[in-house]
């Protein structure tokens, strides 16, 4: 049970609250984990020149890197203490991209933390962790992240 754990991370301290449920399920049941960042690549830029939107290649590969870093300073904590740890980052739609990325690494549990919006915020803002509550077809641990960072 729950031997590969996908973690998805967007760079922010509210989603690293969830790290140490999984540093400890990990240690206890010897999981893989796969952490996960996901780039919107809905990134465009609109020229002074024309106002016509396009899509910036170079931008979007900046953007890539930083996130592999990013996975990679988070999950050199975890190699340290011996766990098994594979760095993903992908690029589409954040909860459909979620979503295939467990099914194809056939992840037994998506672990992240909820930024704990309601209402208004969750309407303008939209939440990623209800919709993978909604679509997901594996166990989902979710932990509700304090509204300490702005």
């Amino acid at each position: 049970m729950y031997q590969r754990i996908l973690v998805p991370l967007d760079g922010s301290k509210r989603a690293e609250t969830i790290l140490p449920y999984v540093e400890d399920m990990a240690l206890v049941r010897n999981s893989a984990i796969l952490f996960l960042q996901v780039i919107e690549p809905g990134a465009t830029m609109v020229t002074p020149y024309d106002m016509v939107p396009y899509y910036d290649a170079d931008l979007a590969q900046q953007w890539v890197e930083e996130a592999k870093q990013y996975l990679g300073a988070v999950s050199n904590a975890f190699r340290e203490k011996g766990l098994d740890v594979q760095v993903l980052v992908e690029q589409g739609p954040v909860v459909r991209t979620i979503l295939d990325v467990a099914e194809r690494e056939d992840a037994d549990l998506i672990a992240m933390a909820s930024h704990g919006r309601s209402g208004l915020a969750r309407v303008f803002y939209g939440s990623v962790a209800a919709g993978i509550l909604h679509q997901a077809d594996r166990p989902l641990l979710l932990v509700r992240a304090c509204n300490k960072e702005k």
